[in-house]
């Protein structure tokens, strides 16, 4: 079926909690159908919003959110490539177990979901492709070691541009949002003063501050193989 008076309908990955939940509400408040994932998500109240529970590193995964979009609404407009992993350890102390779960899902997750997604955008005469990474891609710190981020979610920022390129004349714009460290039920309370002072504007950021720049991101027609840095300064320095 097509999704009433032609509205447009946004998947959206790691859609539980945080950022993801976030991004869920946004994208109703624009008036869009949406299709939230994640491995623990409940089923919602909003007919206009499908849930389906799986990890997002399995391709089935990407198979059974895309018809779910497809079999309830008819079309897809737009994906969020939210869902992700971030473990902040020495480099010599990543296990074989920390680099499989971290490629899993920042990079094939990225991987079955977009390659599912793009023909149905190209059928309806374009979309938007947002990813989730991370300011520490673009400025390391000493003190948040990060070489399986930046292995991974740097992969995102590169396949992002490279994506905007391949589809600019399909009508397929792809852009990123880096984030700086913002508060989600990842970070427990006790960690947040450390986490402010990594930022120049001495603060951690809200899941609103990236919510909205997603939303920016949708409403910006010209605008496509951007990373945009939502980080209080870090990319600028320190």
């Amino acid at each position: 079926m097509s999704f009433e008076n032609g509205r447009k309908v946004a998947v959206i990955t790691g859609a539980s909690q945080g950022i993801g939940a976030g991004l869920v509400q946004a994208y109703r408040k624009l008036g869009y159908g949406v299709v939230a994932t994640s491995r623990t998500i409940a089923a919602s109240t909003d007919p206009d919003i499908v849930t389906v529970q799986g990890d997002i590193a399995h391709a089935d995964t990407a198979e059974r959110v895309t018809r779910a979009a497809l079999e309830r609404f008819g079309r897809i407009d737009t994906l969020v490539n939210n869902a992700g992993i971030f473990l902040a350890k020495p480099f010599t102390d990543y296990t074989v177990d920390d680099f499989a779960a971290v490629t899993a899902i920042n990079l094939a997750g990225f991987f079955h979901l977009t390659q599912r997604v793009l023909p149905h955008m190209l059928e309806v005469g374009g979309g938007h492709i947002v990813s989730i990474t991370t300011s520490l891609v673009d400025q390391a710190d000493k003190n948040v070691p990060s070489v399986l981020a930046s292995l991974t979610k740097g992969g995102l920022n590169s396949a992002t541009k490279s994506l905007a390129i391949e589809y600019a004349t399909r009508g397929v714009r792809v852009n990123a949002v880096a984030p700086g460290i913002i508060k989600t039920p990842m970070h427990a309370a006790e960690t947040h003063e450390t986490y402010a002072g990594l930022h120049p504007v001495g603060r951690m950021g809200e899941t609103s501050d990236i919510v909205d720049a997603v939303v920016f991101l949708e409403s910006a027609p010209f605008v496509t193989g951007e990373i945009l840095h939502v980080d209080g300064g870090q990319n600028a320095g320190h």
